[in-house]
């Protein structure tokens, strides 16, 4: 299975070159950048783990980049995502979120459904990646 959350999820793997490109226009438009990693993707996890400070104050993509490969290399077997905030209206807005980084297998999840109340039903999802404890996931 394959995660699809934020941008771009559905297009194959960005290419180094690629991420650096959507970084350039992040920075062109004055958003800051942060890179997550988490090892539970369920949907509603929206709080990944920050890797280092947000970057308001790098305006290179190389020096993302270097963050983002010090990122994959601490964290292999992780999802790892990028965010773009603007700060122009005095708070922070996401602009842009996408996976640049995946463990080699992707768990999935299991839709579980549970009938309630007469006729009602009840659709949960859970991750299969939860099964074990943190750390062990992947």
């Amino acid at each position: 299975m394959r995660l699809t959350q934020g941008a771009f999820s559905f297009l194959p793997d960005l290419t180094d070159a690629q991420i650096s490109s959507q970084i350039e226009y992040c920075l062109k438009n004055g958003w800051a950048v942060s890179i997550e990693y988490t090892d539970d993707p369920h949907p509603r996890n929206t709080y990944w783990e920050m890797f280092g400070q947000p970057m308001f104050d790098i305006r290179d993509a190389a020096g993302i980049m270097a963050e983002l490969q010090s990122c994959r290399k601490t964290f292999p077997q992780h999802y790892i995502k990028l965010n773009a905030f603007d700060s122009a209206l005095g708070r922070e807005s996401l602009r842009l979120s996408f996976i640049v980084g995946r463990p080699d297998k992707e768990p999935g999840f299991a839709l579980e459904r549970t009938e309630v109340g007469g006729r009602n039903v009840q659709y949960t999802t859970r991750s299969y990646a939860v099964e074990r404890p943190e750390g062990e996931r992947y």
